[in-house]
């Protein structure tokens, strides 16, 4: 009778210890448990160029200034809460909606707004530079600017952070690979049919030339095409030239960059070039002027999609 009491009260005791181990590896009961039991969310710090912010692991209440993260954040399936509209890239039109909040421009922020939409991470570039303090009073703010004198560096810089900070290191780590491959594809082709640029942009009538180390430098430096004038002033806005200076350096690609396709004009760079002086370039007899993607090279170098969208440019000038 007492060794069946026994088995009786040991068989009770490992139900409930099965019951208990059973209810212990249900997904939601444990997610459940680990949130009420306070577990907190890992905090992070950034150091940029402007200053440092810390910041939650995997933000979601996400406002963007910059092109290039906007398209690097889209292709990781990131969503975000805001962004400037007025300019941008139609690959990215997608966000030009009302689903999406519009936070001012790229160089004037509506402060009011982005107050009210109580973001966890602003991120910004260049043209916010002078805000920074401002808008990093509002929630932690990140500096993150592509340097076309540098591109492949300041871009895989930014990338690794935007990595760590959505947990995503290895996906953009495989996406880097391959863009590293094509364009060392692309400048072993240019150098060893020892190729040379003049990088151009126009603006409304008005053209001026980029050299190494400029904005536009990754034509050189990544791409390996060599300038056709190494003096050419190194400058945010170019250096003014004139057809004359286009004709007389004859370079065998001129690859053409059009402001007005991005900010809006009256002329069309294909228009400025239509003229009797460029009609007489080698480029020209070549079909080696290339009108490249401008809003994506004007506003929104440095991101996964439009990083690609440029390099599909250049293999395209090769071709011809």
């Amino acid at each position: 009778m007492i060794n069946r009491k026994i088995l009786l009260i040991l068989s009770i005791f490992m139900i409930l210890v099965l019951g208990v181990v059973g209810c212990s590896f249900d997904g939601n009961d444990a997610d459940t448990t680990a949130a009420d039991s306070g577990g907190e969310q890992e905090t992070i710090t950034i150091k940029h160029m402007l200053g440092e912010a810390t910041l939650e692991r995997n933000p979601e209440n996400i406002v963007v200034f910059d092109y290039a993260i906007l398209d690097t954040l889209d292709e990781l399936g990131i969503e975000i809460r805001g962004l400037p509209k007025a300019n941008i890239p139609d690959y990215l039109k997608k966000f030009n909606t009302d689903e999406y909040e519009d936070i001012g421009t790229l160089f004037e922020p509506n402060f009011e707004k982005i107050f009210e939409l109580e973001p966890d991470v602003i991120f910004i570039s260049g043209r916010q530079a002078e805000v920074y303090e401002e808008l990093a009073k509002i929630a932690p703010t990140i500096y993150l600017e592509t340097d076309g004198a540098d591109y492949m560096n300041s871009m895989t810089h930014n990338l690794n952070i935007i990595g760590n900070i959505f947990d995503r290191k290895d996906f953009i780590e495989d996406k880097l690979a391959k863009i590293n491959k094509e364009i060392e594809h692309i400048s072993d082709m240019a150098e060893e049919r020892d190729s040379n640029a003049l990088i151009v942009l126009a603006n409304d009538g008005a053209i001026s030339a980029y050299g190494e180390g400029s904005r536009f430098g990754i034509i050189h430096k990544e791409f390996g095409f060599e300038p056709i004038d190494k003096a050419i002033e190194v400058s945010n806005h170019g250096q003014n030239i004139t057809f004359e200076y286009i004709l007389e350096k004859d370079p065998e690609y001129i690859f053409v960059v059009d402001r007005a396709a991005t900010t809006g004009g009256s002329l069309s760079a294909e228009q400025i070039f239509d003229n009797e002086i460029i009609k007489q370039t080698r480029a020209y007899s070549d079909n080696k002027i290339i009108y490249l993607s401008s809003q994506v090279w004007y506003v929104a170098s440095g991101g996964l999609r439009g990083t690609s969208i440029m390099i599909e440019d250049i293999r395209g000038a090769l071709d011809r």
